[in-house]
């Protein structure tokens, strides 16, 4: 039997891929997450990442460890929190590889650690991120790099840097633009011709799990789901989904966007109130971010087409009727 070690698992992606892996044969699946698990109750243990000793308890030996847990708010305080949990927890969770003979670790890091990049930016690209999240994702890279070197041909690394991820349930940034266009109150900001490579989570569950057999080595892959949409296209695809006209009406300049976005800003300091708008989600909006990725030399498909995600994604939140479900709250 394979033991895995689902680090997070309790929240979004962690939640699908717990599913899919409960349902393979000759593998024995735990989550370690600081938070229960609605859909799991009784294969989570509570752990901390930033608190080893919690580690120690919860990771069997020779297991499989994925790391999807991570600090990752735009808006987090204090700000040392993502270096307590992205960083000090990728040196604890190293520490106990170590001691419990794990030969196998994936990890999610985050296209955030190429910060505003170059359209079409691939696995080779510039690391230059922009804020706390990007930068603590990248030095967590580097530790479970270190720990990968260590043993270069017994140990096996898989870094994957998802994409905006979205889907059924979530309650990010991409469900709040779903949602401002389902509402018919969605204003373009820009000409909307900007493009986003997006991931689906299902998608995302699914090369995880296929990572999991990669023979020892580095491997390191952006995961986005193609084509990607540009934002006008992404407003059509969600208005005929609705049943509605694909036709976008009225559009906001961006610098007057974003002074909206800076004010909402101010005004949440001076309240200490969180909201939808801010200057950065307004920025990151028309901001073209798109990339590219290798993961199709490894031979995996994924298994759900994009506008299909889409739609499904849609439907189950805005056409029916799911309010009894749990939800998982994102950026």
């Amino acid at each position: 039997m394979q033991a895995i070690n689902v680090i997070g698992g309790s929240g979004f992606i962690g939640t699908r891929l717990v599913r899919r892996l409960k349902s393979k044969e000759k593998v024995i699946v735990q989550i370690t997450d600081k938070v229960p698990s609605k859909a799991n109750p009784d294969i989570v243990t509570l752990g901390d990442v930033r608190l080893i000793e919690q580690l120690r308890k919860s990771i069997a030996n020779e297991s499989v460890i994925i790391n999807l847990a991570a600090e990752h708010r735009d808006d987090v305080r204090p700000l040392t929190l993502y270096d307590e949990v992205n960083v000090e927890g990728a040196e604890n969770i190293c520490t106990i590889a170590r001691e419990k003979s794990v030969k196998t670790i994936i990890f999610t890091s985050s296209v955030a650690v190429y910060g505003f990049a170059q359209i079409g930016t691939d696995e080779l690209g510039k690391i230059a991120p922009f804020n706390d999240y990007g930068r603590t994702k990248y030095e967590a890279e580097l530790i479970f790099k270190a720990w990968q070197a260590e043993a270069p041909t017994d140990r096996t690394l898989v870094i994957i840097r998802p994409t905006v991820v979205f889907g059924e349930q979530n309650r990010g940034n991409v469900y709040n633009l779903l949602r401002q266009i389902a509402s018919g109150k969605f204003v373009m900001v820009g000409n909307g011709e900007n493009r986003k490579s997006m991931a689906y989570v299902e998608n995302v569950a699914a090369f995880i799990e296929y990572a999991i057999s990669f023979k020892p080595g580095v491997y390191i892959y952006n995961f986005i789901d193609k084509p990607d949409f540009t934002m006008n296209g992404l407003v059509a695809n969600v208005n005929r989904i609705l049943g509605r006209s694909e036709k976008i009406g009225f559009r906001l300049p961006f610098p007057v966007g974003y002074a909206i976005g800076k004010g909402f800003d101010l005004f949440a300091a001076l309240t200490g109130k969180r909201f939808a708008i801010s200057a950065i989600r307004v920025k990151k909006f028309c901001v073209d971010s798109l990339y590219s990725t290798a993961i199709d030399q490894t031979g995996f498909v994924s298994p759900v087409p994009l506008e299909q995600a889409l739609s499904r994604t849609v439907q189950y939140e805005f056409m029916e009727s799911n309010e009894h479900e749990g939800v998982f709250y994102t950026e």
